[in-house]
């Protein structure tokens, strides 16, 4: 039960301090493209790594997380609302995991 509980310490330290650290490092504003661009596209970079692998493993093949994905992307890229991608995309999946069960 103790090592939970130091467990649990550790990792609020280590998120407090990932987050605290810019915040008392950096005092002005940020004046480089580079780091600005960085800092931007982060949370995108470290969504699509979560995601991506688990959009593969999530279904029963491997064509139907191809289909899910695509029209994803597809209805994604053409403006649709985040509701109206992910529902496609799980219909999508629905429908190729019965066409493949049943054939």
């Amino acid at each position: 039960m103790n090592d939970y509980i130091i467990y649990i310490l550790v990792m609020a330290g280590v998120t407090y301090l990932i987050r605290m650290l810019p915040l008392t490092l950096v005092r002005g504003k940020i004046e480089s493209t580079f780091v600005k661009s960085f800092i931007f596209y982060v949370p995108y970079a470290v969504l699509s790594a979560m995601t991506i692998p688990a959009i593969f493993y999530s279904t029963s093949s491997l064509a139907s997380a191809i289909a899910g994905l695509v029209v994803a992307i597809v209805l994604a890229f053409i403006g649709k609302s985040l509701l109206t991608v992910a529902i496609s995309a799980c219909a999508s999946v629905f429908i190729i995991e019965l066409i493949t069960k049943f054939v």
